[in-house]
């Protein structure tokens, strides 16, 4: 900030005062940065510690705080202050020196005077926040009138919002409307229920904030959240509305059955899908479809489809407890007729292991594990199920008048022209992780996806049966609700939720390269025609991302930038080289590394003091110009701590990480020309849970950094 006028705060409390000297501290900052105001607190959290910062930020005018004390993840609320009237950095003396350095060693001293530099210089090139606030509406969008749909839509309404309900066919209930009955959702849960459908309906066609449109498609999106413009076609009319966020709850179709000719389907018209078993227990009847005599035998082979490489590789979740139900069911019609259940694994989570226990009392019902090895015709009106490796330890053969395949769920991903119809840059729909589930599974936070104020919920999210989806609805809604209230006020949602800052963009040195609208995670720029980005501040999550793909350096946030980041670690002072004190940078995600280090302290785990931690937003967001400049001022050795990447990522940006990998594996090829040793630089990945590798990545870096030659810029 120009004209800044800097307070400095010095926790002793914490063992920090027994670890370093707190007079030399003082004195180093004094004599280096003379800011207005250097004191020390043994409890600067405390109520008469804070009064006082406030009486100096009045008294001296202070517009900038460098506050050095404990982690910036604890003690937020007292020390964080308001970014639009003071700029506010803190460094953790605790977690990053007192709690894992010997106490009062050169090296420890040395260590905090370092942060204290950086955290200084941060402070000094942070700029007030000037919130992005527009003009926003906070209504809800919920597109799908199944039981996610409707729960949704009611859950909203009920917390004081207006919503639309869109469903394309001409009825509400979706799938669970084809139902006869459903799992048991009440103790003793022995018995299945009636379906939630019609409840449902009739409160959110009688609530007074639930509009309801039927026969309806989303014809195109464009906007951002808050001022999501929507077209909608009924009956082949459009019509428009502004809608603040989207809950789509769109189901799931069945897999498709004639796919599973090695289960007999096709072959003879008496093996069926547990679908149309459905149809038919709500007739009251169960029939051989050959020649509509009554079904006396059933068999149901579970699987069918699902956990299979060649089809679905994943558990749809709910074939075991249909089967079960409508092994009941059958049983129940006739009591006469005996059903056979063959499975790779039962799997009835929670309280419908009761529901599984009440079908294995029925003895007219046979369960055995087993592999289905053949299904075929037997004669005009029977069916053979061959069954290997069951319980028994040998085949079994068994003839049957009817075979129920117990087929998985696919989710209704954008079907024939669409679902939402998306006009981001980067795609008309939301993105897809493996198997068509849109990408909602980030982790922590269920619900969200890659599109910003776009919310996923029930069966379209993961495979899950009614009560589950119903549940997951009233936890999709809340975050809909959230957001809109978050971005009428120009606040971030997750996982930097409440953020004020966005970034900005210096456009006249724009080249038109595309790497910020290719990389973005969350579709938040667009193009002109030109390819010239074009923000849209509410899509943003303030990941940085785009700041770090983008080789000019023309974005920036007010509390997060290049030079702020950069400058900072020019400050960490490098020995020369007849010192033996090689110095390393750890540049440490907040998400998961910076947790994960101070859990790590926690535990009194020892770090190496040659190694010196910067924070990032994101390992996304590093611009590689301060690996440049930390190597060309003699750092010895840069370590990057992300998220974990790949299929199974944990980055909460998505690919974070992944994109700091992939720059990095070009960077150590410039190096290894330039004859610094491309492994002066790497990176490593970790979860949260990770702490106790900590000490074990960093200290063995450090290892490696001191066995090597001095990096040659040093002192130049």
């Amino acid at each position: 900030m120009e004209n800044a006028k800097v307070g400095v705060y010095i926790c002793s409390g914490c063992e920090i005062g027994d670890a370093v000297d707190m007079e030399a501290l003082v004195k180093m900052v004094q004599s280096e940065y003379k800011p207005a105001v250097c004191k020390t607190s043994p409890f600067l959290c405390g109520a008469e510690a804070l009064a006082e910062i406030k009486r100096d930020m009045e008294a001296e005018g202070l517009n900038t705080l460098s506050i050095a004390a404990c982690s910036s993840r604890h003690k937020t609320d007292e020390l964080s202050f308001d970014g639009t009237r003071v700029c506010v950095d803190r460094t953790a003396l605790r977690e990053h020196v007192a709690w894992v350095s010997e106490p009062k060693n050169e090296d420890t001293q040395m260590l905090a005077e370092d942060y204290l530099r950086m955290s200084i210089v941060r402070a000094k090139k942070m700029n007030l926040i000037a919130p992005s606030v527009t003009e926003t509406v906070k209504n809800i969008l919920v597109v799908g009138g199944g039981v996610a749909g409707l729960t949704a839509a009611l859950s909203s309404a009920d917390a004081g919002y207006e919503v639309l309900l869109v469903e394309k066919t001409d009825q509400l209930g979706g799938f669970v409307n084809r139902l006869h009955k459903v799992f048991p959702q009440h103790p003793p849960y022995a018995e299945p229920e009636t379906p939630p459908t019609a409840a449902l309906v009739e409160r959110a066609l009688a609530h007074p904030r639930v509009a309801v449109r039927l026969a309806t498609t989303v014809e195109k999106t464009e906007g951002q959240p808050g001022q999501l413009d929507v077209t909608l076609k009924t009956a082949g009319k459009t019509s428009q509305l502004r809608v603040g966020a989207v809950v789509l709850a769109t189901g799931f179709t069945p897999y498709d059955p004639s796919k599973l000719g090695h289960l007999g389907y096709g072959e003879s018209v008496n093996v069926v899908t547990c679908e149309r078993l459905e149809q038919s227990l709500q007739k009251g009847e169960v029939v051989r479809l050959s020649d509509g005599e009554k079904a006396r035998s059933v068999a149901f082979v579970l699987c069918a489809g699902s956990r299979d490489p060649e089809h679905l590789p994943y558990c749809s979740t709910v074939c075991c407890r249909t089967a079960l139900k409508q092994a009941q069911l059958v049983r129940w019609l006739d009591p006469e007729a005996k059903v056979y259940i063959f499975y790779k694994d039962i799997r009835t989570p929670g309280h419908h292991e009761d529901f599984y226990r009440a079908v294995q009392r029925d003895p007219g019902i046979f369960l055995t594990k087993g592999e289905v090895r053949q299904v075929k015709a037997a004669g005009k009106h029977r069916v053979s199920v061959q069954v290997d490796g069951t319980l028994l330890g040998e085949r079994l053969e068994v003839e049957v008048d009817l075979v129920v395949l117990a087929t998985g769920m696919q989710p209704n991903t954008w079907g024939e022209g669409g679902t939402l119809n998306l006009t981001y840059r980067q795609g008309p729909e939301l993105p897809t992780v493996a198997h068509a589930f849109p990408d909602s599974r980030f982790i922590c936070f269920p619900y969200e996806t890659q599109r910003t104020g776009i919310f996923t919920a029930g069966c379209l999210r993961e495979p899950m049966d009614s009560g589950a989806a119903m549940d997951d609805a009233a936890g999709a809604a809340m975050k809909a609700v959230q957001a809109v209230e978050l971005i009428s006020e120009g606040r971030a949602l997750h996982p930097r939720a409440g953020d004020l800052s966005f970034p900005e963009f210096a456009l006249q040195r724009c080249t038109q390269c595309k790497r910020c609208t290719e990389e973005c995670p969350f579709g938040a720029l667009d193009e002109d025609e030109k390819g010239t980005p074009k923000p849209n501040p509410n899509r943003c999550r303030r990941c940085g991302v785009c700041m770090g793909a983008c080789p000019e350096r023309i974005v920036s946030f007010a509390n997060y930038s290049v030079p702020m980041i950069g400058t900072a670690l020019k400050e960490i002072e490098v020995p020369d080289e007849e010192e033996e004190k090689p110095r390393v940078v750890v540049l440490a995600c907040e998400n998961d590394a910076m947790p994960a280090i101070d859990i790590c302290a926690q535990n009194r785990m020892k770090l190496d003091p040659m190694a010196r931690i910067q924070w990032v937003r994101c390992l996304g967001s590093l611009n590689l110009v301060w690996i440049a400049d930390c190597l060309s001022s003699g750092i010895d050795g840069i370590l990057l701590l992300g998220c974990k990447f790949g299929d199974d990522y944990q980055c909460h940006f998505v690919k974070g990480s992944e994109l700091a990998n992939y720059r990095l594996e070009k960077l150590q090829e410039t190096l290894d020309r330039l004859m610094l040793e491309g492994d002066r630089v790497q990176l490593a990945q970790v979860e949260i849970t990770d702490f106790h590798r900590i000490p074990e990545i960093i200290n063995t870096f450090c290892d490696e950094v001191r066995e090597r030659e001095p990096n040659p810029y040093k002192g130049m």
